[in-house]
């Protein structure tokens, strides 16, 4: 399994969070990936140093972490910390967003994966947050 936090947009129109994981299955066909997610865009970026204030994900999409250690906030004041390896499901593309910094000296090296409509995410919650 993979470490991975659920970002979306609640009712009020804040930012939620939760944590889980993505379940990745065994490789099927002498292929050395396991469980497909579709998706229809990759692009990478890099940061070297700072945060981003308040605002929201510009579509869904998946956050792949390669480098770095970020704080992400919430509306609310809850926090959490995505590292190396971790993935976040952005989904809160509208109302009040979150904001993130970097923590240390690394830079936050990452890949966005724009998901399919209606894909399945492979995502489970271990208990909301926030």
């Amino acid at each position: 399994m993979i470490r991975c936090v659920r970002m979306w947009t609640g009712p009020d129109g804040n930012s939620l969070f939760e944590e889980g994981e993505l379940e990745i299955g065994a490789g099927t066909h002498g292929k050395a990936s396991g469980l497909p997610i579709p998706v229809t865009e990759l692009s990478f970026q890099e940061t070297g140093v700072g945060g981003f204030d308040w605002h929201q994900d510009p579509q869904p999409q998946f956050v792949i972490t390669l480098s770095g250690t970020l704080e992400f906030e919430v509306k609310s004041g809850a926090t959490f910390t995505i590292n190396p390896g971790d993935v976040l499901i952005a989904q809160d593309n509208s109302g009040s967003g979150h904001r993130w910094r970097l923590i240390g000296d690394q830079p936050w090296r990452r890949a966005y994966a724009i998901y399919q409509e209606g894909a399945d995410l492979r995502f489970t919650p271990k208990e909301a947050q926030a």
